[in-house]
């Protein structure tokens, strides 16, 4: 799921292909996808878009008038930019807005559509689409250790609740926390002011890192290559792989159809967090260390 500084960086390049654009017309071809019937989505035609904004992990299209298109990717929606009047794939292919200079498509790979869009009028509509999440790079010390004990949670939890903080998903909540030393199984209530304040300052850094490297990355160009994994992150999608920091091996806890990545050795003092769904069939022989898993695993 594209995540705050994913998200960032498309409203980087919205704002250079069509900020202050006229969106002829707006396509949609799921019915899946248009989750609001008042106003309707032609009011949104003809209007000229003057600004792009996030909301959590939405895209915010800003018209006159106080029309707004809010867009949630969810996890396997993109957008592309296409030449003028691209037909819409059949089978990914969500919507196209189409502009004098272009069409942007929407797409999502995935057979269960839960890519969706609203057509909202007034600043009081909008905002009952924000989740209501802290925005951390804005945030002080003191807004941050608020939200943060607000619910006892685990740390993995709380980063990712789109209540308690805005646009932080699974990969950089994995990346915030492995630069902050912290486990991601430690609850909220139980850090010390001295890891609050850590993990504050990293997950700001971490966040501004990966916003300037994509910028870099993708230069004046449109991003068609989102993703959750990267090969220059440190921990996320990289289970086995070593630490790029003590060269351990990352570990994961497998939950649903997600998993949260973490360094032992950096996070949790070499102790490995237990993956419930494989510690079934061990039982006993669930390593409880570091050591332990290395020397399983070579066995």
């Amino acid at each position: 799921m594209p995540e705050l500084p994913d998200v960032t960086i498309y409203i980087d390049a919205l704002e250079r292909y069509v900020g202050g654009a006229v969106l002829e017309k707006l396509r949609i071809a799921s019915p899946f996808l248009l989750r609001s019937v008042d106003p309707p989505v032609d009011s949104v035609e003809g209007k000229t878009i003057r600004s792009f904004r996030r909301l959590g992990k939405r895209i915010v299209f800003c018209f006159d008038d106080e029309l707004f298109l809010a867009l949630h990717l969810m996890i396997a929606g993109r957008l592309r930019w296409k030449t003028r009047g691209q037909k819409i794939p059949k089978k990914v292919g969500l919507a196209a807005f189409d502009f004098a200079e272009g069409t942007l498509l929407l797409t999502e790979a995935s057979p269960k559509k839960r890519a969706s869009l609203y057509v909202v009028r007034g600043e009081t509509s909008l905002r009952e689409h924000d989740p209501g999440g802290l925005e951390v790079m804005e945030s002080s010390l003191d807004a941050f250790r608020g939200a943060l004990t607000k619910e006892n949670h685990t740390l993995k939890r709380a980063l990712t609740s789109p209540h308690l903080f805005s646009g932080i998903g699974n990969a950089y909540s994995d990346e915030i926390l492995h630069a902050a030393q912290l486990s991601p199984l430690k609850r909220t209530r139980q850090l010390s002011d001295e890891e609050i304040e850590r993990l504050h300052a990293q997950t700001i850094a971490t966040l501004s890192k990966w916003i300037d490297h994509l910028r870099t990355e993708l230069g004046d160009g449109f991003p068609d290559k989102v993703t959750a994994f990267r090969d220059d992150m440190a921990v996320h999608g990289k289970f086995r792989q070593p630490c790029p920091a003590c060269g351990a091996p990352v570990q994961r806890i497998v939950y649903a159809q997600n998993e949260v990545n973490y360094c032992a050795e950096c996070q949790t003092g070499g102790k490995l967090l237990v993956d419930r769904a494989i510690s079934r069939l061990l039982r006993d022989d669930w390593p409880k260390t570091l050591d332990e898993w290395e020397m399983s695993t070579d066995s």
